[in-house]
């Protein structure tokens, strides 16, 4: 009997919004539900201040790209980036690819509801918000009371979240719980997790390596609490931008262990890293074989059927069709 290995890249987050979207409209019954079928195999930074760089972004390849107030821009320079970013969202027109989302400033910076009170009134909401240094269900809770207050669409949106200390790694399933909990009732659906390590290391005093042997814990942890709550795992950033070989192998390690994406600073590290997190061809072979399974299965009237000795039902047709569809993504873009 031949198993394949099913990649990390997609189907958690497919089956785990879905769930939670089905289960909660009856809450929401008002607001448009937007499901969430992005891949973030490249989650690109762009600084929301700089018009220059955000057009690149939004013409590169990237699966998603985010428009910056945190990090990227000056202390000095969080007004005029605000400005720019609400002008981008105003003027619409934006692609399904890449997703256009915005990373706020953490909540504990002061500077998160201006950011949200000027984003959030723009003529068309952005497709994510990205919340950094996520440290506990409070910061959670006071986001999503904001949130409520400044969306002026009746719509959900997408939630990234960003573990970036040892308190908010420890404390990461509870994170994670008050996350779905809060999405019964305000405008959020968590979709995913990113792996802050440059914060993380500064949190408990590590030397960075190119390996992060020091951070492989918090790594792998981050991965397994992100599948368990149905989300995707965005992996590190990875910071010497012109070495392309490190950043092969880094891509290909965080595949392996089990993430969906990694977050890119630079557009040439864009088609390397989005490669590393397409499915094999074995994986891709093992999706077709499930899916024309299942298409003889139902003409005969059968409903679940098995496959190199595994059950094949509607969740494992789910993945299969995601496989297949992530694998021709580039082509179609």
């Amino acid at each position: 009997m031949v198993i394949y290995k099913l990649p990390a890249c997609f189907f958690p987050t497919t089956l785990g919004l879905w769930f939670r979207l089905t289960h909660t409209a009856a809450s929401r019954s008002p607001l448009q539900i937007i499901p969430d079928d992005t891949p973030r195999r490249a989650l690109m930074y762009c600084p929301g201040d700089d018009m220059r760089k955000i057009n690149k972004g939004i013409n590169s390849k990237a699966d998603c790209i985010a428009l910056d107030c945190e990090d990227g821009v000056a202390i000095n320079r969080k007004k005029e980036a605000r400005a720019t970013i609400r002008s981008v969202l105003d003027a619409g027109n934006l692609p399904k690819r890449p997703e256009v989302g915005v990373r706020v400033n953490a909540v504990d910076s002061g500077l998160c509801e201006d950011d949200l009170s000027v984003i959030l009134s723009a003529s068309n909401p952005p497709a994510a918000l990205y919340l950094p240094k996520v440290e506990s269900r409070d910061n959670l809770l006071w986001f999503a009371e904001k949130l409520d207050k400044y969306l002026v669409h009746n719509v959900t949106v997408k939630l990234v979240i960003f573990a970036e200390s040892a308190r908010a790694i420890m404390d990461l399933p509870e994170i994670c719980k008050a996350a779905m909990e809060l999405s019964q009732n305000h405008k959020l659906v968590p979709v995913g997790l990113v792996f802050g390590s440059d914060d993380l290391c500064a949190s408990i005093g590590a030397a960075r390596s190119v390996d992060g042997g020091e951070i492989m814990y918090a790594r792998q942890r981050l991965v397994l609490v992100a599948k368990a709550f149905g989300l995707q795992a965005v992996d590190m950033v990875h910071i010497q931008y012109k070495d392309l070989d490190s950043l092969r192998q880094q891509s290909e390690a965080g595949a392996r262990l089990g993430y969906t994406g990694k977050q890119v600073i630079h557009p040439d590290q864009i088609e390397i890293v989005q490669k590393a997190f397409l499915p094999s061809r074995e994986q891709l072979q093992w999706a077709r074989d499930v899916v024309d399974g299942f298409r003889a299965s139902q003409q005969q009237g059968k409903g679940a059927f098995v496959h190199a000795g595994s059950m094949v039902d509607m969740p494992l047709l789910r993945q299969a069709e995601n496989i297949i569809r992530l694998s021709g993504i580039d082509q179609n873009s």
